[in-house]
């Protein structure tokens, strides 16, 4: 696959209101002074859901500018204390710690962190989770027997697996499994790993492409998140009729739950509003809409049930991995380095 660059995925731009003035940059978004501005690598839907439902709520304007873990997370570094962003919400954590490391997030009101259980905010305090996924893996039910499936994530870079799973390494996703491996294991297991990949699996471009790839019988399994799989169940199932999850758990690499983040700016032009909107997003109404997206992502606010077809998030064992520890540099250098991007 080829090496993604910083700026991969700014073409897209949504925006709940967008009656810009200002300059134009190169991906089309103008700032509309009037309107909070979110920069948003979550999923369009549940961003927009949330956007509208805080404007109902408060009247606070809100535009929303799309883009990908690692292009939001860049192109925020890049602006600097000039950004014209006040909120940053990702998919993945690694993109917020980037943002984090080059100190250009406001501490959080306790308010908000209040809201969040302390297991699903990061050490630092200085963002916060807002949604979760799971790693786990789909698996052919008529290629593959529950006896038969590897015990650990680790076991797939073993010779047994040779052609045998897929994953797409190309995405943040993915990526991240890899920062909360490197966490855990340390650099030695996570590049022996990542050889064992290179030499063992498909690359195919997302997760939707490899569970579809599983469920065609192309390939016996393959490692993906977990919503993935049940919004496909949840409609025509097209996608996974033929497929199964499988959840490691035990604390393993492979039962690693990723937290999507979510920030202040330090220099929000609307820091009261941005505050207001993380609070929002976090507080009971807010992880209510979320569940209500039917975007199977897992809600992370204090007394909020997740979707009733998902096993309770802390029933998974996930590795105790602080995502403030998470490093997506260093996850690019190894997999550059293994050949796989």
């Amino acid at each position: 696959m080829r090496r993604r660059t910083f700026l991969t995925g700014l073409g897209a731009v949504g925006a709940v209101s967008l009656v810009g003035c200002g300059s134009k940059s190169e991906d089309g978004y103008v700032a509309d002074p009037g309107s909070l501005q979110v920069y948003s690598a979550q999923h369009e839907n549940l961003t927009k859901a949330w956007a509208e439902a805080f404007t109902a709520a408060t009247g606070i304007k809100v535009q929303v500018r799309k883009g990908s873990d690692a292009s939001m997370g860049h192109q925020i570094v890049a602006e600097g204390s000039a950004s014209p962003a006040d909120v940053f919400l990702t998919e993945n954590s690694p993109a917020m710690t980037l943002v984090e490391r080059n100190k250009l997030l406001a501490p959080l009101n306790e308010e908000t962190r209040r809201q969040v259980p302390a297991n699903l905010t990061p050490s630092s305090q200085v963002w916060t989770s807002i949604a979760a996924r799971s790693t786990v893996l789909v698996y052919n039910t008529t290629k593959l027997d529950k006896a038969d499936l590897p015990k650990s994530l680790m076991d797939l870079a073993g010779s047994q697996w040779k052609d045998r799973w897929a994953c797409a390494p190309g995405g943040a996703d993915f990526q991240a499994i890899v920062a909360g491996m490197l966490a855990g294991q340390g650099e030695q297991k996570t590049t022996e790993w990542l050889a064992g990949l290179k030499s063992n699996a498909r690359a195919l471009q997302n997760n939707i492409a490899t569970m579809k790839s599983v469920n065609a019988g192309e390939i016996e399994c393959g490692v993906i998140y977990h919503y993935y799989w049940y919004r496909d169940q949840a409609g025509t199932k097209e996608g996974s009729a033929n497929t199964a999850l499988h959840y490691f758990r035990n604390q393993d690499p492979g039962a690693f739950v990723s937290l999507s983040g979510g920030a202040v700016l330090a220099g929000s032009k609307k820091p009261a509003e941005a505050h207001r909107f993380l609070a929002y997003i976090t507080s009971e109404a807010g992880q209510r809409v979320l569940v209500d997206s039917k975007s199977m992502e897992y809600a992370v606010g204090n007394g909020v049930a997740s979707a009733p077809a998902l096993p309770p998030l802390d029933s998974l064992q996930a590795p105790p991995v602080d995502p403030f520890t998470l490093n997506s540099d260093k996850v690019n250098k190894l997999m550059t380095d293994a050949g796989i991007l």
